[in-house]
């Protein structure tokens, strides 16, 4: 829900935002960016495919089962699709997968609300720094067995610092990463909870690469919305030069790509939820005034 010191005379109204997400993750964001006078638009650049080795991650999956983990860490809601998906292929909720004594740790607010919008308790998610490198902060040392199922281009980071504090660290890839759209029979299919997904959002334009470039040349871009280092690196491949268009990144490790990439960073949401992204583009555009 919008906050309510949130209105579109702060600077966002007639603002035209360009969200790198797919249609059904750009949905609340769309639709808070739409109340506040701006004009939200999708250009989906990265989807989702179920794991090349589907034997290690059914394995993995069967010993969470079996008790065989202290910890399931879950470090991207897109993980908690393939495990919504997994669970409904066996005729099981998401819950039946996970012991009643396994904890649940998660590194963003979305992540722990569809995963108790299923009935999980998420025992440890970072309240402050939300992700990964949050998450390790909060994290007590010990002994524990962990079970962390990721994407295939995961960085070490969150593996190597649970390690470093003591943990056995057990990673499975859940899902493949690659360029929009996803190949027909492996594109992951399973849907997220109403928890996360706004249904009353209207019609999003959905964008092609080429009318989104068109666009940057014509200046008609205001912003335009990075969800992780990914998709800032197809930013980067796909768009020779943003021009006065500026680019908001959503945590810090997809504002240190962006950074890597030589493109610059004119604000980095805090928290990785549409009020969070507001936030940041505010900081952008509250002191220059509204579009004529």
């Amino acid at each position: 829900m919008p906050r309510p010191e949130l209105h579109a005379s702060q600077g966002l109204s007639g603002r035209r935002v360009l969200i790198t997400r797919s249609a059904d993750r750009a949905r609340p964001l769309a639709s808070l960016l739409g109340s506040l006078g701006a004009t939200p638009l999708v250009l989906p650049l990265i989807d989702f495919e179920r794991a090349e080795d589907q034997a290690s991650l059914d394995d993995a999956l069967d010993r969470l089962a079996a008790g065989d983990f202290d910890w399931l860490v879950l470090s991207s809601v897109t993980t908690v699709r393939v495990l919504l998906e997994k669970a409904a292929r066996h005729g099981k909720s998401l819950a039946d997968l996970v012991p009643a004594e396994t904890k649940v740790a998660t590194i963003g607010p979305s992540s722990r609300d569809v995963l108790e919008s299923v009935g999980l308790t998420v025992a440890l998610a970072p309240a402050e720094v939300q992700s990964a490198e949050g998450l390790l902060a909060a994290w007590k040392p010990g002994p524990v067995r962990v079970l962390l199922p990721q994407a295939d281009i995961a960085a070490p980071g969150l593996r190597e610092g649970l390690a470093t504090k003591g943990a056995v660290v057990a990673t499975v890839v859940a899902y493949q990463t690659v360029d929009y759209p996803a190949r027909t029979g492996r594109k992951l299919e399973a849907q997220l909870p109403a928890a996360v997904v706004d249904s009353e959002t209207g019609q999003v334009p959905i964008l092609t690469p080429e009318d989104a470039l068109a666009a940057l040349e014509a200046g008609t871009l205001d912003a335009v919305v990075a969800a992780s280092p990914s998709a800032a690196r197809r930013i980067a491949e796909m768009f020779p030069s943003l021009g006065a268009c500026r680019l908001i990144a959503i945590g810090r490790p997809t504002a240190a790509e962006v950074s890597r990439l030589g493109l610059t960073v004119a604000a980095t949401a805090k928290e990785p939820t549409p009020d969070g992204i507001v936030a940041a583009l505010e900081s952008v555009f509250a002191n220059e005034g509204n579009p004529q």
